[in-house]
Protein backbone atom coordinates (compact mmCIF):
# COMPACT_ATOMS: atom_id res chain seq x y z
CA UNK A 1 0.00 0.00 0.00
CA UNK A 2 1.67 3.36 -0.95
CA UNK A 3 1.55 6.11 1.93
CA UNK A 4 -1.37 8.68 1.62
CA UNK A 5 -0.47 12.54 3.38
CA UNK A 6 -2.54 14.52 1.32
CA UNK A 7 -4.72 14.12 -1.56
CA UNK A 8 -5.22 17.25 -3.81
CA UNK A 9 -7.52 17.68 -7.01
CA UNK A 10 -11.06 17.87 -8.44
CA UNK A 11 -13.85 15.91 -6.64
CA UNK A 12 -16.75 14.36 -7.50
CA UNK A 13 -19.61 16.13 -6.18
CA UNK A 14 -21.88 12.66 -5.82
CA UNK A 15 -23.68 14.01 -2.58
CA UNK A 16 -26.04 11.32 -2.84
CA UNK A 17 -27.35 9.36 0.33
CA UNK A 18 -26.89 5.79 1.25
CA UNK A 19 -24.72 4.61 -1.45
CA UNK A 20 -24.97 1.31 -1.25
CA UNK A 21 -21.74 -1.26 -2.18
CA UNK A 22 -24.41 -2.65 -4.62
CA UNK A 23 -24.42 0.89 -6.35
CA UNK A 24 -20.01 1.37 -5.89
CA UNK A 25 -19.94 -2.01 -7.60
CA UNK A 26 -22.77 -4.59 -8.79
CA UNK A 27 -23.15 -8.16 -7.92
CA UNK A 28 -22.36 -9.29 -11.00
CA UNK A 29 -18.82 -8.17 -10.75
CA UNK A 30 -17.94 -10.01 -7.45
CA UNK A 31 -16.23 -12.90 -9.61
CA UNK A 32 -12.75 -11.73 -9.76
CA UNK A 33 -10.04 -11.71 -7.00
CA UNK A 34 -7.80 -8.93 -9.24
CA UNK A 35 -8.39 -5.91 -7.62
CA UNK A 36 -7.00 -4.26 -11.84
CA UNK A 37 -10.35 -3.94 -13.65
CA UNK A 38 -13.36 -2.83 -11.48
CA UNK A 39 -12.80 0.91 -11.87
CA UNK A 40 -14.91 0.88 -14.96
CA UNK A 41 -18.05 -0.75 -13.69
CA UNK A 42 -18.06 1.22 -10.39
CA UNK A 43 -21.40 3.24 -10.01
CA UNK A 44 -22.46 1.38 -13.54
CA UNK A 45 -26.75 2.58 -12.31
CA UNK A 46 -25.50 6.00 -12.06
CA UNK A 47 -23.38 6.41 -14.63
CA UNK A 48 -26.51 5.43 -16.99
CA UNK A 49 -28.30 8.68 -15.89
CA UNK A 50 -27.38 11.46 -18.44
CA UNK A 51 -25.02 13.99 -17.11
CA UNK A 52 -24.38 12.32 -14.41
CA UNK A 53 -20.95 13.49 -12.73
CA UNK A 54 -18.78 10.49 -12.78
CA UNK A 55 -18.91 11.16 -16.75
CA UNK A 56 -18.40 14.45 -16.73
CA UNK A 57 -14.98 15.30 -18.42
CA UNK A 58 -14.32 18.03 -15.52
CA UNK A 59 -14.52 15.50 -12.89
CA UNK A 60 -13.04 12.16 -14.54
CA UNK A 61 -9.96 10.84 -12.62
CA UNK A 62 -10.80 13.44 -9.76
CA UNK A 63 -8.76 12.00 -6.78
CA UNK A 64 -11.59 12.74 -4.14
CA UNK A 65 -15.40 11.70 -3.85
CA UNK A 66 -17.95 13.99 -1.82
CA UNK A 67 -20.85 11.67 -0.93
CA UNK A 68 -23.90 11.90 1.24
CA UNK A 69 -24.36 10.61 4.28
CA UNK A 70 -24.19 6.86 4.83
CA UNK A 71 -22.11 6.01 2.13
CA UNK A 72 -21.02 2.13 1.60
CA UNK A 73 -23.95 0.72 3.42
CA UNK A 74 -24.85 -2.61 2.79
CA UNK A 75 -23.07 -5.95 1.97
CA UNK A 76 -19.75 -6.17 2.96
CA UNK A 77 -18.02 -6.46 0.00
CA UNK A 78 -13.86 -5.15 -0.35
CA UNK A 79 -14.55 -5.19 -4.26
CA UNK A 80 -15.97 -1.44 -3.75
CA UNK A 81 -13.14 -0.20 -2.17
CA UNK A 82 -10.75 -1.97 -4.94
CA UNK A 83 -13.47 -0.03 -7.44
CA UNK A 84 -12.98 3.05 -6.11
CA UNK A 85 -9.53 3.00 -6.14
CA UNK A 86 -9.22 1.36 -9.62
CA UNK A 87 -10.95 4.56 -10.86
CA UNK A 88 -8.50 6.51 -8.61
CA UNK A 89 -10.65 7.80 -5.97
CA UNK A 90 -7.59 8.29 -3.02
CA UNK A 91 -10.26 9.70 -0.40
CA UNK A 92 -14.01 10.20 0.43
CA UNK A 93 -15.60 12.87 1.75
CA UNK A 94 -19.37 12.36 3.48
CA UNK A 95 -21.10 13.10 6.80
CA UNK A 96 -20.99 9.01 7.41
CA UNK A 97 -19.82 6.01 6.50
CA UNK A 98 -20.69 1.92 6.82
CA UNK A 99 -18.55 0.60 9.74
CA UNK A 100 -17.48 -1.81 6.66
CA UNK A 101 -16.83 0.38 4.25
CA UNK A 102 -14.50 2.46 6.28
CA UNK A 103 -12.40 -0.92 7.25
CA UNK A 104 -11.98 -1.50 3.61
CA UNK A 105 -11.11 1.86 2.52
CA UNK A 106 -8.77 1.86 5.32
CA UNK A 107 -6.74 -1.54 4.22
CA UNK A 108 -7.03 -0.21 0.46
CA UNK A 109 -5.44 2.99 1.45
CA UNK A 110 -8.10 5.46 1.06
CA UNK A 111 -9.17 7.82 3.38
CA UNK A 112 -12.76 8.38 4.47
CA UNK A 113 -12.85 11.75 6.25
CA UNK A 114 -16.44 12.37 8.14
CA UNK A 115 -17.27 15.95 7.91
CA UNK A 116 -20.46 17.66 9.13
CA UNK A 117 -23.31 17.52 6.67
CA UNK A 118 -22.97 21.57 6.53
CA UNK A 119 -19.06 21.37 5.35
CA UNK A 120 -20.12 18.53 2.84
CA UNK A 121 -22.74 21.09 1.01
CA UNK A 122 -20.37 23.34 1.24
CA UNK A 123 -17.69 20.97 -0.61
CA UNK A 124 -20.44 19.75 -3.02
CA UNK A 125 -20.47 23.29 -4.07
CA UNK A 126 -16.78 24.21 -4.12
CA UNK A 127 -15.78 21.09 -5.90
CA UNK A 128 -17.80 22.36 -9.14
CA UNK A 129 -15.38 24.69 -9.62
CA UNK A 130 -12.25 24.38 -7.41
CA UNK A 131 -9.94 21.40 -6.03
CA UNK A 132 -10.42 20.05 -2.57
CA UNK A 133 -7.67 18.91 -0.69
CA UNK A 134 -7.54 15.85 2.48
CA UNK A 135 -4.61 16.49 4.52
CA UNK A 136 -4.02 13.76 7.13
CA UNK A 137 -1.16 15.24 8.51
CA UNK A 138 -3.19 18.52 9.93
CA UNK A 139 -6.53 16.49 9.58
CA UNK A 140 -8.13 18.70 7.45
CA UNK A 141 -10.09 19.58 4.17
CA UNK A 142 -9.24 22.50 2.35
CA UNK A 143 -10.53 24.56 -0.68
CA UNK A 144 -8.31 27.54 -2.20
CA UNK A 145 -11.81 29.65 -1.26
CA UNK A 146 -10.57 29.21 2.22
CA UNK A 147 -12.56 26.73 3.41
CA UNK A 148 -10.82 24.91 6.26
CA UNK A 149 -12.87 21.46 7.93
CA UNK A 150 -11.14 19.59 10.37
CA UNK A 151 -12.25 15.74 11.21
CA UNK A 152 -10.85 12.93 13.12
CA UNK A 153 -9.84 9.29 12.09
CA UNK A 154 -8.57 6.85 14.53
CA UNK A 155 -5.13 7.36 15.13
CA UNK A 156 -3.71 3.85 14.25
CA UNK A 157 -5.67 3.91 11.03
CA UNK A 158 -4.11 7.44 10.35
CA UNK A 159 -0.78 6.55 10.96
CA UNK A 160 -0.88 3.19 8.73
CA UNK A 161 -2.45 5.35 5.81
CA UNK A 162 0.57 8.26 6.21
CA UNK A 163 3.19 5.37 6.69
CA UNK A 164 1.84 3.11 3.61
CA UNK A 165 1.05 0.16 5.94
CA UNK A 166 -1.49 -2.59 5.07
CA UNK A 167 -1.59 -5.69 7.43
CA UNK A 168 1.40 -7.59 5.43
CA UNK A 169 3.53 -4.63 6.31
CA UNK A 170 2.68 -4.07 9.63
CA UNK A 171 3.50 -7.67 10.28
CA UNK A 172 6.51 -7.60 8.78
CA UNK A 173 7.75 -4.57 10.62
CA UNK A 174 7.88 -6.93 13.68
CA UNK A 175 9.68 -9.95 12.42
CA UNK A 176 12.56 -9.50 14.27
CA UNK A 177 10.42 -10.08 17.07
CA UNK A 178 8.50 -13.09 15.52
CA UNK A 179 12.18 -14.26 14.68
CA UNK A 180 12.88 -14.35 18.41
CA UNK A 181 9.88 -15.53 19.55
CA UNK A 182 10.21 -18.20 17.34
CA UNK A 183 13.77 -18.88 18.64
CA UNK A 184 12.99 -18.84 22.14
CA UNK A 185 10.00 -21.41 21.40
CA UNK A 186 11.13 -23.19 18.83
CA UNK A 187 8.50 -22.90 16.84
Amino acid sequence: MRAVRRVEGRAYPLGRNNIDTDVIIAARHLKTIRREGLGVHAFETIRQEPGNVLDDPAYVGSPILIAGDNFGCGSSREHAAWALADMGVEAVIAPSFSDIFSGNAFKNGIVAAKLEPGAVDRLLQVARAHAIAVDLETMTVTSPLRDRFTFEMDPFRRQCLMEGLDEIALTLSSEAAIRAYEMRTGV
